[in-house]
């Protein structure tokens, strides 16, 4: 079985870390939860079809495929405290680029822009989830990561609300304005005012990405050895290399899908409850809903794990709630079935701090290399949501929202109950 004590510091000299790597899980979460309301926002101001509009999804965490496992090789030179800076420089441009390229409405311009704050993401998630992962005991780590969900899905909660005052207030109005008048340079007016709205918001934010990035250079947040933190001591697994570890490839599965169905959950709510002609001021906010329930499953997880249950048994537990929800909202309508697409968040939760530990353990030399291939596994949150806006054409969105997420979670059932042992027995 793999050592699981982490040569990092212990008992209370945690907490600074704890916080640094924290207000870095804030900012990964207000970017990733800004994207639910995006997708309305561009379908108004490029006149996009839904099929289009996701494309922001798409984009942005497409850059976590490319580039995973380059950050991953950025690691291995530069160290996980140096790469956390390195990425929050990228999510800057990222942002500045989005932000001029969305006031002069250049399309995929702006898709550029969230591909490269996804870039910086993904060099960000590559370092600061093996860290807190391997900061103590291996069998705690999901703990600690539900700890940082709390500060990702505070802000994945405030980011909705935050940008639908600063840029969608009075949306509807604007909306039947604009589609009521012909096309022409007034229209062009009107639509050019409503995209540069985003413009100082994300300006600010890259120059508040810059000053992280230097205070964290010159904080004493301590550099963690992967390979001496989560090492194996099966000799076999050792000299095999990464392809002797079944687990992390079940793993890297496993995070593909999970991501992939809380996108569904926080970012295509907003579509899901337009599909019952919901008013687009009103749905701009559902993606809130979904971060509070998966706020209210973070605490839950992080009190139970693991003190009451394993992280492997309420990854399983989570599963269920996921396939009981997910059903609940096929067979209801309007502001209830939004509800139990809202309440996937609270079986989300503890997904991600169960998987990513269960994924990497043992890893030793490989934990770089693995962690960079479960986050390549993000890629899944710009392929199902796609699935599910293109099935959605030719069946009804409900069943094309269940078919495309059921399937997944019964995975994560598996990969719970059984898939994180794969390979492990005879270490």
């Amino acid at each position: 079985m793999a050592s699981t004590q982490a040569a990092a510091p212990s008992g209370h000299s945690y907490i600074g870390p704890m916080i640094i790597i924290g207000v870095l899980f804030f900012i990964m979460g207000f970017f990733t939860w800004l994207n639910g309301p995006l997708i309305s926002f561009v379908k108004v101001a490029f006149t996009l079809d839904d099929i289009n509009a996701f494309l922001v999804p798409f984009a942005f965490y497409l850059s976590y495929f490319v580039l995973a496992l380059p950050a991953g090789a950025v690691l291995k030179r530069t160290g996980m405290k140096r790469g956390m800076v390195l990425g929050l420089f990228v999510m800057a441009i990222g942002a500045a680029l989005f932000g001029a390229f969305v006031r002069i409405r250049v399309y995929p311009g702006a898709l550029a822009g969230l591909f490269v704050i996804g870039a910086g993401l993904s060099l960000l998630q590559t370092a600061s989830n093996p860290y807190i992962s391997i900061l103590g005991p291996i069998e705690s780590a999901a703990q600690r990561i539900g700890i940082m969900g709390i500060c990702n899905k505070i802000a994945g909660a405030i980011a909705p609300l935050a940008f639908g005052v600063l840029v969608m207030k009075g949306i509807d109005a604007f909306l039947e304005k604009v589609t009521a008048m012909p096309t022409g340079p007034e229209r062009e007016a009107l639509l050019n005012d409503f995209a540069a709205r985003v413009f100082w918001p994300y300006m600010a934010v890259a120059g508040l990405l810059v000053v992280i990035a230097v205070v964290i250079i010159f904080s004493t947040l301590p550099e963690i050895k992967p390979a001496g933190a989560n090492s194996v001591s099966s000799v076999g697994h050792a000299k095999g290399g990464i392809f002797s570890f079944p687990h992390l490839w079940l793993g890297v599965l496993c995070l593909f899908l999970y991501v992939g169905v809380e996108v569904m959950a926080g970012d295509a709510i907003n579509t899901y409850g337009q599909g019952f002609g919901l008013p687009l001021q009103v749905t701009s906010h559902f993606t809130t809903y979904t971060m509070v329930a998966m706020l209210v499953g973070y605490l839950v997880g992080s009190a139970l794990i693991p003190r009451v249950v394993s992280q492997q048994r309420y990854l399983a537990v989570s599963a269920v709630l996921g396939v009981l929800f997910a059903l609940g909202a096929y067979v209801t309508h309007g502001y209830a079935s939004v509800a139990f697409v809202a309440a996937l968040g609270f079986a989300n939760a503890m997904m991600w701090p169960a998987i990513f530990p269960l994924a990497i353990k043992g890893l030793g030399s490989h934990t770089e290399l693995g962690s960079a291939l479960l986050i390549m596994g993000i890629v899944g949150g710009a392929l199902l949501p796609q699935a599910f806006v293109h099935l959605k054409q030719v069946i009804d969105f409900q069943l094309a929202f269940v078919i495309v997420i059921v399937p997944c979670y019964l995975y994560i059932l598996y990969y719970g109950l059984r898939g994180h042992h794969v390979g492990q027995q005879a270490g």
